[in-house]
């Protein structure tokens, strides 16, 4: 947990730092998105290798061996200032970072024991989500223009290592199990499979231009790390609640009102900033905070349709339906925001919040939920196909160790 902080707080000021010197060396929107896609395309690939070469060299060595190369791009970032080049090393660190992840969640899970699974995923959950809200502070130490914020993300990545390499434990074992086939996950959970789509298509926007969103609209650089620590403490704070309340009701039309309310904050979007900043501040926490329960509502409403022996395997194919949603996104809403301007980010969001919400609602009338069998909702952030990794999912009412009981 003290390697993954540190690795977010770099990687997660990195994110912020490449919006903001962007824009100060001319790169339009376009390009600004396609760097956010450019990562997550990286994070798409390395899906296909990286369990492979875990399962080689082990967690610890692939632990440094990640660390060190989103080291080198972190730094490699203010030594050349070309947006083709930033969009490789984008997607060198998005296939580095799924490594990390993966790395991170099945040594979790090879520890977790299933009556307690559900509270140790969700203090990774908290370290997350509360390092990356951490993260863009850092934004106020140093001028973006300097090379001075650069070389503190590298430094913060790279002691990340520290902790990892040093351990004693056992490394566990990575299984290699092939994905539930796109077609067949849609046939069986309809809801999820969707749901994770359009979780996919605001994420990206989000983690990808965001800070784009906030700089353009007359925010300074304080005001600009405020707005994406507010929208992703947010995103930690309300899974929760949420997940309590999803647990009791029909899970499908849940999502369906969660996307109406984010869609809603996200309209408030359309007049927040340069003066209305706190309008950004109120908006951005709410619409985090129910646009970031998405995901795991869908893994969620996943296994309540699948068996046991299917969620392991479904669960990396709806990690790819996100990953593909998030890595188109900040390429479209990029590309928008050059022709219209800053509107097009919460205009976007509104658009697919929207979308999911009747989309969803008419899906879960088809197939209504048996809210005494659903299974309990775990929070979670972007995450790997190891993070699901357990023998028998049960209903909410087995499981003792869940934080929502």
């Amino acid at each position: 947990m003290l390697g993954l902080s540190f690795l977010l707080v770099g990687s997660g000021l990195l994110t912020s730092l490449l919006a903001i010197r962007g824009g100060l060396e001319g790169f339009g929107t376009q390009a600004l998105g396609f760097l956010g896609s450019a990562f997550f395309a990286g994070y798409l690939a390395g899906t296909y290798f990286v369990p492979s070469m875990i399962r080689r060299i082990g967690h610890i060595r692939a632990f440094s061996f990640f660390t060190a190369v989103v080291a080198c791009v972190t730094l490699l970032h203010g030594l050349l200032i070309d947006a083709w080049f930033w969009a490789l090393l984008r997607f060198i660190a998005g296939a580095a970072m799924i490594g990390l992840y993966t790395i991170v969640e099945s040594w979790l899970n090879s520890y977790a024991q299933p009556a307690h699974r559900a509270r140790i995923f969700s203090v990774y959950m908290v370290v997350s989500l509360g390092s990356l809200a951490f993260a863009p502070q850092f934004l106020n130490w140093a001028s973006p223009g300097s090379q001075t914020l650069f070389a503190i993300a590298a430094v913060l990545v790279c002691a990340a290592a520290i902790p990892v390499s040093s351990t004693r434990l056992t490394q566990p074992v990575i299984e290699n199990v092939a994905p539930l086939g796109l077609r067949n996950l849609y046939h069986k959970a309809p809801v999820a499979f969707v749901t994770a789509l359009f979780s996919g298509l605001a994420q990206g926007a989000f983690w990808g231009l965001s800070v784009v969103w906030a700089d353009q609209s007359g925010m300074n650089n304080a005001s600009v790390a405020t707005f994406m620590s507010l929208s992703i403490i947010g995103g930690a704070a309300l899974q929760w609640p949420i997940g309590f309340l999803t647990d009791r009701l029909d899970r499908g039309h849940v999502i369906s009102v969660i996307s109406l309310v984010a869609a809603a904050f996200a309209l408030l979007m359309l007049f927040a900033g340069g003066e209305h900043t706190y309008l950004a501040y109120i908006s951005g926490f709410i619409y985090g905070g129910f646009s970031f329960a998405l995901y795991p509502l869908a893994v969620a409403r996943m296994m309540d349709r699948l068996t046991a022996s299917e969620v392991f395997s479904a669960n990396g194919s709806l990690l790819l339906v996100y990953g593909i949603g998030a890595a188109l996104s900040p390429m479209l809403v990029g590309s928008l925001m050059n022709y219209l301007g800053v509107v097009a980010l919460p205009a976007w969001y509104v658009l697919i919040e929207l979308l999911l919400a009747y989309i969803v609602w008419m899906l879960a009338k088809q197939s209504p939920a048996d809210v005494g069998q659903q299974t309990a909702f775990t929070p979670m952030v972007r995450t790997t196909a190891t993070a699901i990794n357990i023998p028998d999912p049960e209903p909410r009412e087995n499981l003792p160790g869940s934080l929502v009981d």
